[in-house]
Formats: structure tokens, C-alpha cells, sequence
């Protein structure tokens, strides 16, 4: 496909010239890698109806829906602020009432975890335009306005979650102070996404799973900087329609998925054995299978 690609940018007889960008200059970041044990999963009222009655579960996926960040800066220490964040998480699950009674069920599992992180400091308030806002003659208070603050902004990158494991507790046995809040703290747009009404009944069972999350937690100012540009031109390229009235063509015009041919070593490789060239016969591919041995 590298033919496909618009070569009208990398024309060095076009103009350069120095323009200035408005964009976020990260200012520190951290990697971890989280492992949150006996998180309390809230369901739904028919989910929490079949748990009730079992007592074999599976959890069988989580999905990351939406996440909180709150930023703060830390006393005595100027330049940094401590991040809390809270991750809300909707997990599937499969519980058994039954010889060949499978029943799934889905809910809402919470966890919070908290970074330090170096954010400089900032002098100026920053306010920009929104579209939709007309607030010219509205008359004093009416206007709405949108409050502006110092604080850099903090950004949360994660994958979806790995259950690690999950079981049932009977409520004589359950801690509530597993859990960083109540069910009366979930966002409404996290409460919709599951099949029913989130529910909490002190006296019945809870489900408890572990999961494990790899994230990656920055934190950003907005900044201006000069940088060489190229002038942009019209793409040369014309748009093209898929031919639906020939799917054989279109099958033929992929490319050969070589990798799905070539499953990985139990050896670690320094070299892609796909793209190495076959062995001829008097010669033995090595015991990695990354070449020819002699």
C-alpha cells in the first residue's frame, strides 16, 4: 500500500517556513501495573438473584467503561500533585444453577489508585471559546461561564482489565471497606450500559473478583512551540469505491497474511524467521528456527 500514499508531502522544491502549534507538553509519566484483590462487583437485580442461588461462578471478561481522574497538589512540595483516580469496569460473568443451566450476568466493578507526579506550575488562567455560547446582552448573571484553573492535566491510558479470579461471598463474611464507594456514586452513564438496575442488598451474597490492569499515567500543560513546516497541498490520489460486484478481485488484492503462518518460537529469536529465505537441501534450519545452520 505504500504506493497508495500521498508523496506531496515530502516534496523538498515546497516552502518551509516556521509556524507556531498550540499543543500539551508532557511533563511526567509512569507506567504500572496494578493487581486489585476481592473487588466487589455490583449487579444487576437479576443478576444478584441468580448468585444467590449458586454457587459456582465464572468470570469470563472486563471491559474498561469510563474513568475519574482527580488532580491536587501535594503540600510542601511545589511542582507536584497527587492523581486519584477511579476506574469503573463492567464484567461478564457465567454462573452455573444447574446441570446444563448456564445463566450470564453482567455488572459494575470499581478500583481507585493514586500517583504522584511532577506538573511544573502555571501562572496564567485559561479560558476558550465554546461554540453554541452567545452571551452577548444576555444579562448579567444568566451567562454562563466556565472556570478556569491553574492545574495541569492529567491523562489516563489503560488496556481492558485480566480477571485473575473470582468468588462468592456470603454476606457474614464480606468487608465492605473493599470497595472506594457506594453504588450511589456510579455515573449515571456507567449505571446504563449494563442489562438492568444496579443493586446493593446488605443481605445477600457479593461477588469478589481480582484483576489485573496495565496502565500508563502522564501528566500535560498546554505549551507553544516553533517548528519547521511543510505547505500542505491537494492529495493527487483519487477516492476509490470497494467493487461489491467482484468480491474474487478484491480477495486477490490482499496481501498473504504470512505472520498467521508462522507461529512464534518457544526460543526467542533475534530475527523474523518469515523474512529469511528458505534453507537449500544440504542445509539444517537452526534450533530457534531463526535461519540456516550449518
Amino acid at each position: 500500500m505504500a504506493e497508495n500514499r500521498n508523496s506531496c508531502f515530502m516534496q523538498p522544491e515546497r516552502g518551509r517556513e516556521m509556524v507556531c502549534i498550540d499543543t500539551y507538553r508532557i511533563l511526567d509519566s509512569c507506567r504500572d501495573k496494578d493487581c486489585f484483590e476481592d473487588v466487589r462487583v455490583y449487579l444487576t437485580c437479576y443478576g444478584q438473584e441468580i448468585i444467590d442461588r449458586t454457587n459456582v461462578v465464572r468470570a469470563k471478561s472486563a471491559k474498561v467503561l469510563w474513568s475519574y481522574i482527580d488532580i491536587e497538589p501535594v503540600p510542601f512540595n511545589r511542582g507536584f500533585y497527587q492523581l486519584s483516580i477511579r476506574i469503573y469496569i463492567k464484567v461478564f460473568c457465567e454462573a452455573c444453577l444447574g446441570p446444563g443451566n448456564l445463566q450470564e450476568v453482567d455488572g459494575i466493578a470499581i478500583v481507585e489508585k493514586k500517583v504522584i507526579l511532577f506538573g511544573s506550575e502555571g501562572n496564567v488562567s485559561v479560558f476558550k471559546s465554546e461554540a453554541g455560547r452567545d452571551c452577548f446582552c444576555s444579562g448579567g448573571m444568566s451567562c454562563p461561564s466556565k472556570k478556569s484553573n491553574n492545574l495541569p492535566i492529567a491523562v489516563l491510558e489503560t488496556v481492558d482489565p485480566i480477571i485473575l479470579s473470582s468468588k462468592i461471598v456470603e454476606p457474614s463474611r464480606y468487608s465492605p471497606c473493599c470497595c472506594p464507594c457506594c453504588i450511589d456514586e456510579v455515573p449515571e452513564c456507567v449505571c446504563s450500559s449494563v442489562s438492568g438496575d444496579l443493586t446493593d442488598n446488605s443481605d445477600s451474597n457479593k461477588l469478589l473478583i481480582s484483576l489485573g490492569i496495565f496502565s500508563v499515567v502522564r501528566i500535560e500543560r498546554p505549551a507553544q512551540y516553533m517548528i519547521n513546516a511543510v505547505e500542505y497541498c491537494v492529495p493527487e490520489k483519487e477516492c476509490r469505491a470497494p467493487v461489491e460486484d467482484d468480491p474474487c478481485s478484491l480477495f486477490k488484492s490482499m496481501a498473504f497474511p504470512v505472520r498467521e503462518f508462522c507461529p512464534p518460537s518457544h526460543i526467542p529469536c533475534k530475527q523474523d524467521p518469515c523474512k529469511l529465505e528458505p534453507c537449500k537441501s544440504d542445509e539444517k534450519r537452526n534450533i530457534c528456527g531463526c535461519g540456516c545452520g550449518e
